[in-house]
């Protein structure tokens, strides 16, 4: 990918210290993604914050409108589940998170890590080329090598009268920069674009369509088909794998099926069909083989 020069970017491009990594152009993604009867209502990229799920809960807590949108070029302590963090050189990725205050049954929002991961996997396929699956429940996998890598990850919070959607995703890591084994980047796995502007909007525009289909649906992920596109893109169905659980125990069997409030349905060697709410889930492989551990957003 060759940089657009200075004159098309925001006026931080007198501050780059990387020309392969330009700033994201604020403007033009707000012409393009907040306009009248669409989603997304306000949109804000900010030079570098600790967490932009955090960041976003607090203007959520003051009154923030739902589809706000708060981008990070920089995010130095990012969480994922079980509050692990990670960070990423600055313009490396995108980092993001949505405000969001579904009209739908509470019990339903379980979903919308799940619609998340749906709707940035097909727009990342779709745009950058690179074929992105699911792991059960808030991975994105990208295959680098032949290898299944993690490449970024998803993390829905409650906040005020609604839900921060947070999104992390490798893009331009190099391997030498990767901050574990394991884990991958767009330019990794061969993306035929690493500009980030179209892979943002592809992403946004993808959630406003499959928040839209959800919402329609009163929160029914069937009759939306999220539960059967969360299905089809899940690379977690039909290995074993071990689900490490909240409290210090275990289950190994089948991953089955993603049930219809979102759990990942285990078959295990005594014949038990187990549904798993929560918990870390490793995809077991023969002896030599990889998981898919990798950072978490």
């Amino acid at each position: 990918m060759t940089p657009q020069p200075p004159g098309n970017r925001d006026k931080d491009a007198g501050r780059w210290s990387d020309l392969g990594r330009p700033p994201l152009n604020a403007t033009a993604l707000r012409r393009a993604l907040v306009r009248p009867g669409a989603l997304w209502t306000a949109l804000d990229v900010v030079p570098a914050t600790g967490s932009t799920n955090t960041d976003l809960a607090e203007r959520a807590a003051q009154g923030a409108a739902e589809g706000t949108v708060l981008v990070a070029e920089e995010q130095s302590a990012g969480r994922g589940r079980l509050d692990r963090t990670w960070s990423a050189p600055p313009r490396s990725g995108l980092f993001f998170s949505v405000y969001l205050t579904p009209r739908v049954p509470v019990e339903r929002w379980g979903w919308l890590p799940l619609l998340a991961g749906v709707a940035t996997a097909t727009a990342l396929s779709r745009t950058a080329g690179v074929d992105t699956a699911l792991k059960w429940p808030n991975d994105l996998l990208v295959a680098v090598d032949g290898a299944e890598r993690k490449a970024g990850g998803i993390l829905a919070e409650r906040a005020a009268d609604g839900v921060v959607v947070g999104v992390g995703l490798n893009v331009t890591l190099t391997a030498d920069e990767l901050p574990v084994p394991g884990a991958g980047s767009l330019a990794l796995a061969g993306a035929r674009t690493t500009d980030r502007d179209p892979l943002l909007r592809a992403v946004l525009r993808s959630l406003d369509h499959w928040y839209g289909e959800w919402q329609t649906a009163n929160g029914d992920p069937a009759a939306s088909r999220l539960q059967e596109a969360y299905a089809a893109g899940c690379a977690t169905l039909g290995r074993t794998v071990r689900a490490e659980l909240p409290g210090g125990t275990e289950i190994v069997g089948e991953a089955v099926a993603i049930d219809g409030d979102g759990r990942l349905v285990l078959a295990t060697a005594d014949g038990v069909q187990q549904p798993v709410g929560a918990g870390d889930i490793i995809h077991l492989r023969p002896a030599g083989g990889n998981t898919t551990e990798g950072p978490r957003p």
